[in-house]
């Protein structure tokens, strides 16, 4: 029942001309390292984008004290800790028994590293294509130099290997001059990443979705009861659009 409440969003949200693959296993992992640049809203926009599109779906969520995942999509999402070198396992596991089910991975901050070690130290990569497999990184970044040198040792330590997404997030700035002229963004773009852009959406209507616990979706609804009105219900559905049009030109 729940599903199909989540999924009446799809009437109104953009639809792209999209083919799944179901032959193959994609896995995304939603990071960017540093605290505060929107790895989670990322990941409540994929996971909405995924429900409203009819794409089956699983979450991961590696926070433990703020699991966005599990606070607002719990039917879809389950919680890994990672105080062991073979926490992410379950990922594998649970993307090799349904190929046709999208692996959806929340990373908290500080969590590149864990990640990084389990990549190398069992030979992720390699395992992943023999199995059919597809991982994708979607680097979250704000308009700061951190996020652009975060990007630099991703592009340093996995070139050409790993499926890239970097997600510029204007909630968190909308000046991207510093990526611009660090010259890393054209790097990716050569190696085959896409880039994609989440548009500016109002502090105070971001800060009331958050209050009333809302999905995206059930902030689009006049029986929501964070207090949005009309006009802001209908900027979160344009702010969707938006996000859906660019997710779905980038893949997924």
């Amino acid at each position: 029942m729940l599903f199909a409440r989540h999924c009446m969003f799809a009437i109104v949200a953009f639809r792209p001309n999209f083919t799944p693959e179901p032959d193959m296993s994609n896995i995304h992992f939603i990071g960017g390292e540093k605290g505060g640049v929107g790895k989670s809203l990322t990941a409540r926009v994929l996971a909405q984008y995924m429900i409203d599109q009819n794409l089956p779906f699983i979450g991961f969520d590696t926070d433990r004290s703020h699991g966005t995942l599990l606070r607002y999509y719990a039917d879809f999402a389950s919680p890994i800790v990672l105080d062991r070198h073979d926490a992410f396992d379950a990922i594998i596991e649970s993307a090799s028994e349904d190929p046709e089910r999208r692996i959806l991975v929340d990373l908290a901050a500080q969590t590149y590293l864990p990640l990084v070690e389990w990549i190398e130290g069992a030979d992720v990569l390699a395992l992943a294509k023999e199995l059919g497999m597809k991982l994708t990184y979607w680097h979250v970044m704000d308009s700061g130099k951190d996020s652009v040198d975060l990007l630099e040792k991703l592009l340093d330590r996995f070139g050409h290997s790993l499926n890239l997404r970097i997600v510029r997030n204007q909630l968190r700035g909308n000046d991207f001059s510093i990526l611009e002229a660090s010259g890393l963004q054209a790097r990716a773009e050569a190696m085959g990443a896409k880039v994609i852009t989440i548009k500016k959406l109002a502090d105070s209507i971001v800060l009331k979705i958050d209050a009333g616990n809302s999905s995206f979706w059930a902030a689009t609804q006049a029986q929501d009861d964070g207090g949005l009105g009309l006009m802001d219900r209908q900027r979160v559905k344009i702010w969707l659009r938006d996000a859906y049009r660019e997710i779905a030109e980038a893949g997924l």
